[in-house]
């Protein structure tokens, strides 16, 4: 075990830890003021909102002219670039299939009285996606939340059923029970938004022949009205006409380069979501993410043309993409591209008003699997236009923003960020695929009134908003994009001043974890907090290995340096828990608890596992399904729970044994831990199936 230090040591350590972040108060950026300056003056969040209100200030109903031809998004943005002069100008195509279009659909009410209660050219979301052709009039009779016990109870056969209950749900009830035709108000925040409708449908994205059957949607407050009204016992009929139509289409991917000096140097990509479906149409989900690359790659391009800026040395690419299916083919046909790509940055919903959603623009960093410095650049530039905007005393006093980063039509207040845990379910989860092997982060506004609604719309955007995100995208890619040897070494020093902060926070988590424990886990709950903080420095080791990729005039004497610190601080961190451990037992009456591995643990701390070519060679999600190859291996090899596949097979990188992927694993999760027989064994079923190699 560690020598036992001072008490003193121990608080002075401890203090630094716990109030490192508080000392920060200072603004500064990775680069030049000057240059800072520059980008904030460059950046147009009015010329961004232009570009959300030109392709989403409302939805409407998408020509069927589109899907033969280009999307309207596509040639605006292609028309856009050229305008620009970008460069590498193309429109990737893949194919797609077949998509429901919406050409018509009107419910009205017949009797008692006559009124039209929804519209497809009003408002295209009052029809739900997967409705087939129908000319249908009937009762309209309440089903509550449309479960099949309550439809049964109204009894729906030949009847048109009204709910509150999400519309596939309710759908599917009422189709086993003979209705002809649903209509929903569900909404997931019917008292924020009570006239939002869900962008939605009754049988997914794609028509179905298998029934002819129609969803309308209402927003709450209409809906409400109707439910009355038959609670109240009136007799309501309803006439509902839909005309719909299958259409073939083909994916879009449009792209451009800002190329660098150096062709073998590599690239950064910038990602937003241009579509998402084809009948939805969100301005903030996601025509802000998009709306924004476009802007930084004006920004980019004027800067550089100007001679404000020099051409970086790596190239920055920019693709406009359908949310994961049109990205995974992208990644796909772009292998090669893929083995020199550093990093993704992907926008998604980025443009919102945050004080009206009590919202945050928040950064989901990476995984431990792909640990990377992409990180700490992106909270680089989050925390100088955090810091720059907001009033507070120990900054300036009682002035104002010390950097004022405002649209002159956008609003006046402070930037509210947060820097996040790794969060998948957009674009950069495909650059993060074990088989692509890119680390990709995400901004996002979150949470958002208005997502996946009726709502989603321009006005919803603060052009405030879209020019502090054009300003950390544009600064953030540059930096990566221009880094040289003296770049790294100070994107080196981010790294470790932030590793700091990020394992005194697992020390605390630790401590915690002791105080929560019982007397019988508390041998269990200090190994747990122990392996808690070895986690975290093996992350920040790998974080400052990544940097090597930058052009380190001396690589080896880098790592050399930042592995001695790193071996200060793990002693640090482990004396100072192991301090506080013993007085814990010790208040307890409990014996001192005394790291030690079992005979298991050392058998796997013996294998060190590496990938194969296998999941690259199959592309994106050839390791996500794994599993399901197991077969009778799962008899020999039994796992208990779900695994993260993508995960493990992200941290089989020849670097981590297999104890130590388990430590990984278990820091990342928010409760509760793996099992060692349990990844034991997934890597073993791994080996056999030829994902890793353990020999």
């Amino acid at each position: 075990m560690y020598k036992k230090i001072s008490f003193l040591t121990i608080f002075t350590i401890l203090n630094f830890l716990f109030t490192a972040s508080a000392q920060n108060s200072q603004y500064r950026s990775l680069l030049p003021e000057k240059i800072m300056d520059e980008i904030i003056g460059e950046a147009s969040g009015e010329t961004a909102l232009m570009h959300i209100i030109e392709m989403g200030a409302y939805n409407h109903n998408r020509p069927a002219s589109e899907y033969s031809g280009n999307f309207f998004e596509t040639d605006y943005v292609i028309s856009r670039l050229r305008d620009y002069g970008l460069e590498g100008i193309k429109v990737n195509r893949y194919p797609g299939g077949k998509y429901w279009d919406g050409i018509s659909g009107e419910l009205w009410e017949v009797s008692p009285g006559l009124s039209k209660i929804a519209d497809y050219r009003d408002l295209t979301a009052m029809l739900a996606s997967g409705s087939t052709d129908s000319d249908v009039e009937a009762e309209l009779v309440w089903v509550g939340k449309g479960t099949e016990e309550e439809i049964m109870k109204t009894g729906a056969e030949g009847k048109i059923v009204l709910s509150s209950g999400s519309p596939r749900m309710v759908h599917s009830n009422a189709m086993k029970h003979g209705a002809v035709g649903i209509v929903s108000f569900y909404s997931p925040r019917p008292l924020q938004v009570n006239l939002a409708i869900p962008i939605t449908g009754i049988t997914g994205r794609r028509s179905s022949d298998e029934d002819t059957s129609f969803g309308f949607l209402l927003p709450p407050r209409e809906g409400h009205i109707l439910r009355d009204r038959l609670l109240r016992g009136e007799e309501i009929r309803v006439h509902a006409r839909v005309e719909s139509q299958s259409v073939d289409y083909q994916m879009e991917v449009p792209e451009c380069q800002i190329r660098g000096t150096n062709p073998d140097a590599g690239e950064i990509i910038l990602t937003a979501h241009l579509f998402e479906g084809y009948v939805k149409q969100g301005a903030n989900d996601n025509i802000s993410g998009s709306a924004a690359i476009l802007e930084v790659a004006r920004m980019l391009k004027s800067m550089i043309d100007d001679g404000i800026i020099e051409r970086p040395e790596r190239s920055i690419r920019f693709l406009w993409v359908p949310e994961f299916s049109g990205t995974i083919p992208w990644v796909n046909a772009h292998m090669e591209e893929m083995q020199k790509t550093l990093c993704n940055l992907n926008l998604d919903m980025v443009g919102l008003k945050l004080a009206e959603s009590k919202s945050f623009l928040c950064m989901q960093r990476t995984t431990y699997g792909n640990a990377h410095y992409v990180n700490d650049v992106m909270e680089n530039y989050y925390e100088y236009v955090g810091i720059t905007n907001r009033t507070a005393l120990a900054l300036n006093g009682r002035g104002g923003f010390l950097k004022r980063i405002v649209a002159p039509s956008g609003s006046d207040q402070p930037f509210y960020f947060a820097v996040d845990d790794h969060y998948g379910a957009s674009d950069h989860e495909v650059f993060n695929d074990p088989a692509i092997g890119v680390p990709g982060i995400m901004m996002i506004t979150w949470p958002d009134l208005y997502y996946h609604t009726s709502q989603d719309r321009a006005d919803k955007c603060d052009p405030t908003q879209m020019k502090r995100v054009c300003v950390i995208t544009a600064a953030a890619a540059y930096t990566i994009a221009g880094a040289g040897n003296d770049m790294a070494l100070k994107i080196g020093g981010e790294v470790m001043g932030n590793a700091f902060d990020r394992t005194g926070a697992q020390l605390r988590r630790a401590v915690d974890i002791l105080h929560e424990s019982d007397d019988a886990g508390f041998e269990s709950a200090y190994k747990k907090g122990y392996n808690f903080i070895c986690a975290a420095l093996l992350n920040e080791k790998a974080t400052l290995n990544s940097i090597s990729e930058l052009g380190l005039s001396d690589p080896a004497e880098f790592a050399k340096k930042n592995k001695s610190v790193l071996d200060n601080m793990k002693k640090s961190l482990l004396g100072s828990y192991q301090w506080y451990a013993d007085n814990v037992a010790d208040e307890r009456g409990l014996d001192k608890p005394d790291y030690h591995l079992t005979g298991k643990e050392k058998d796997a701390e013996k294998i060190i596992p590496i990938t194969t070519s296998k999941p690259e060679d199959g592309g994106y999600g050839a390791g996500r399904y794994a599993m399901r190859e197991a077969g009778d291996l799962l008899d020999k090899y039994p796992v208990q729970g779900r695994m993260d596949i993508n995960e493990i097979l992200r941290l089989c990188n020849g670097e981590h044994n297999i104890l130590e992927i388990k430590m990984l694993l278990d820091a990342q999760m928010k409760r509760g831990a793996t099992r060692l027989s349990d990844v034991v064994n997934t890597i073993k079923i791994l080996d056999e199936l030829e994902y890793v190699e353990t020999d």
